[in-house]
């Protein structure tokens, strides 16, 4: 038995938002003590065989930390020191915003999986941007998941991330353009080929580099291309897919899986390998594959499918502080078994 497996009955008796701020709290209070450093001996897995180039950064290993664990910038040394090799924070808006009311966040203890309807909750750009200046010491690539303002109008989402992109873009290493947030109002209609189209200019206008777009997993296939189109059309450096689901698969069997909000977690792990693949079929630039990661396994079917990356945070819930050492280390047992030299060799292997 772990520490982890020892404590996590008493963060499960918690409302699962505080659980997770007891989690955080946990990992600010380490980084930058010599704790830190015991931590990173313990969970750091460094072989080479591990180590990923994608849109022009370099990562210590594939497996990162998805956007929404740490909002606000505060936690990416403590992610770090647990052996992750790249953390993306937020989503970001330009506004501070509260979200939506609690509670906002529920686990399905039966499925491994978690709702959330956090709402974006985040400490606004200015804030967060000001962190990653001035507090952020990171040993590993820190994306920014760039999100709309609810107050900004459709006219206005262009500017409205744009001032997003320039509060943050000195302390981040790369950019997400994050239009598939199923938990903030409009964001839907920002997925329109249009909308989209607006949003990237502007992006691309202010310098913006390298950029990602995080896809919906709830977008039909028509609409999915024609956002590859636009990631071809502009130039975008990354597509990250996918995000939370507001389907609920009929294998579910919790009691809170009729809450409103975005499914995360093992339910929804083939169906997002299924559309990495197809994201990997249609484009050249690398894919970050998230959805219902958890183990080794799982993480090398995104990687042979077409992820260069691979993101998680639910199963970090379950699984507890050990989860990306455990995956690297199987990783590499993956692909000896298979006879790959590097992780990269295995990327599209089953396209």
């Amino acid at each position: 038995m772990t520490f982890y497996d020892a404590v996590r009955p008493l963060l499960f008796s918690l409302p699962a938002e505080t659980a997770h701020g007891v989690g955080k709290s946990a990992l600010r209070a380490v980084d930058g003590t010599p704790v830190a450093s015991v931590l990173r001996r313990r969970f750091v897995v460094d072989d080479d065989r591990l180590r990923v180039a994608a849109f022009g950064e370099s990562f210590p290993n594939p497996v990162g930390v998805a956007a929404g664990f740490d909002k606000n910038a505060g936690v990416v040394g403590g992610l770090a020191a647990l052996g992750f090799g790249f953390v993306e924070v937020g989503g970001v808006t330009a506004e501070a915003q509260p979200g939506n009311p609690r509670p906002r966040m529920f686990r399905l203890r039966e499925d491994e999986a978690i709702v959330n309807r956090m709402g974006l909750n985040n400490q606004g750009a200015d804030a967060v941007g000001r962190r990653l200046r001035e507090d952020v010491a990171a040993s590993v690539p820190v994306g920014v998941n760039l999100a709309k303002s609810e107050v900004a109008s459709m006219a206005d989402a262009p500017a409205d991330y744009r001032y997003t992109y320039e509060r943050v873009a000195e302390g981040g290493d790369f950019f997400v353009v994050n239009v598939s947030c199923p938990n903030s109002e409009g964001f839907r209609d920002l997925q329109n080929k249009d909308e989209l189209a607006a949003i990237f200019r502007e992006l691309v206008e202010a310098g913006a580099s390298p950029l990602l777009v995080k896809l919906s997993p709830d977008l039909p296939e028509p609409a999915l291309e024609d956002a590859l189109d636009l990631v071809d059309e502009f130039d975008l450096d990354g597509v990250v897919a996918v995000n939370t689901t507001t389907d609920r698969p009929e294998s579910l069997a919790s009691a809170h899986a009729s809450e409103t909000g975005g499914l995360s977690g093992k339910p929804i792990e083939d169906a997002s390998t299924r559309l990495v693949r197809f994201v990997a079929e249609r484009t050249d630039v690398p894919v970050v594959g998230v959805g219902g990661v958890s183990d080794a396994e799982g993480a090398y079917a995104k990687i042979r499918a077409g992820a260069s990356l691979v993101q998680l945070y639910t199963a970090l819930v379950y699984e507890g502080p050990g989860l990306a050492r455990d995956i690297n280390r199987g990783l590499v047992e993956l692909l000896e078994r298979d006879g790959f030299d590097t992780v990269t060799d295995a990327v599209g292997a089953d396209l």
